[in-house]
């Protein structure tokens, strides 16, 4: 018993330490509020955020890239469902939540969490679980991830807007300072030094979310030290049961999509494709996130009620993606039997000629 919910809290660690922090945040904020002990404004806004992509540059493996490189309609279809489709829907989704009575700013954080392109890690790892194409999970989350940068804020200033006066070039370098120059670093000392920095087995995802722990720490310190900030309780409870329903829809739709006779199949989609498409065309980057929402609205004193959504988006992708694992495995394994009988029928009868 004890060893199992050692299993567990060791599974589970990054999202009880985001709890956690937030419980800190709350009682202590002076440790990581504006001019306290920590500063954030300069060890967060530049050093954590520096630190986080130049890891991820490290990580990325794009010799990878190569085996999924020619496979454009998956990639298509899962850029455009992600960064497309999905913070469209959301902009005319709104409307109807405002109905429930749900926070505003709330809301808007919704519409942040549709604006984000997929995650590096978790949508490759459930992908690799069900035995899915990991070369194209790979390729779409580092390639989302990298596109991201450019389009999501675009599409944050344009389905969203900023309360602040930050000009869109101001954003743009900010973001090529602390985003893409440091994974465009670490992918040049990972090509030079692969062989090197694969025998010292790095742990690039415990020192990414240790990082992110400390933004998510600072940011809600800097909330709770001002006394006009209110979370409304029922809000959040609405907004975390939209979120879980939406992650479910989007999930349904992205496997009858891929599926479909009229889609899938006239796109030549394999059994292992549509695995991979279902988790990369649904989860949004929390690393990406958290640090462009703090340039584009640092000024906003609502940004932490605009990263809750994004919090609960995270958890509930992994919940929902490795609870749905065993199932999208054997419904894999059972389409690509059902392709490998008709192929092997096809042979029987129009045998392959001999040189």
């Amino acid at each position: 018993m004890i060893a199992q919910l050692k299993d567990r809290l060791k599974k589970n660690w990054f999202l009880l330490s985001i709890v956690l922090a937030i419980v800190v945040a709350k009682f202590q904020p002076w440790i990581g509020a504006k001019d306290g002990p920590l500063a954030p404004e300069y060890t967060v806004k530049y050093v954590a955020v520096f630190v986080i992509f130049f890891n991820s540059g490290l990580s990325i493996k794009t010799e990878e890239f190569s085996k999924a490189l020619y496979q454009l309609e998956v990639h298509v279809f899962i850029q455009l469902f992600t960064l497309g489709f999905i913070p469209v829907f959301v902009k005319f989704l709104i409307p109807f939540l405002t109905k429930l009575g749900i926070l505003r700013a709330l809301l808007t954080g919704f519409q942040v969490v549709a604006c984000m392109p997929p995650p590096v890690s978790s949508a490759v790892i459930l992908t690799k679980a069900a035995e899915g194409n990991e070369a194209v999970a790979i390729f779409n989350s580092a390639f989302g991830s990298f596109l991201g940068i450019f389009v999501t804020p675009m599409l944050l200033l344009q389905l969203v807007g900023t309360s602040s006066s930050v000009p869109l070039s101001k954003i743009f370098n900010q973001l090529f300072l602390t985003v893409v120059l440091p994974i465009i670093l670490g992918n040049a000392i990972r090509r030079n030094f692969k062989d090197f920095l694969d025998r010292q087995k790095i742990p690039y995802s415990m020192i990414g979310n240790l990082v992110l722990l400390l933004i998510i720490f600072t940011t809600f310190c800097d909330t709770f030290s001002s006394s006009n900030f209110e979370m409304d309780k029922l809000s959040l409870l609405q907004i975390a049961f939209v979120v879980v329903i939406f992650q479910i829809f989007v999930l349904t739709l992205t496997f009858n999509l891929s599926t479909n006779e009229n889609v899938g199949k006239k796109l030549r989609f394999q059994p292992a494709d549509t695995v991979a498409i279902i988790f990369c065309s649904t989860h949004k980057s929390l690393t990406l996130g958290i640090p462009m929402l703090k340039i584009i609205f640092s000024q906003d004193p609502n940004l932490p009620l605009y990263s809750i959504p994004l919090l609960v988006y995270h958890p509930t992708q992994i919940l929902l993606g490795g609870t749905l694992v065993p199932a999208v495995h054997r419904w894999m394994k059972k389409e690509q039997k059902k392709i490998d009988n008709a192929v092997d029928s096809a042979n029987e009868v129009y045998p392959p000629s001999e040189a």
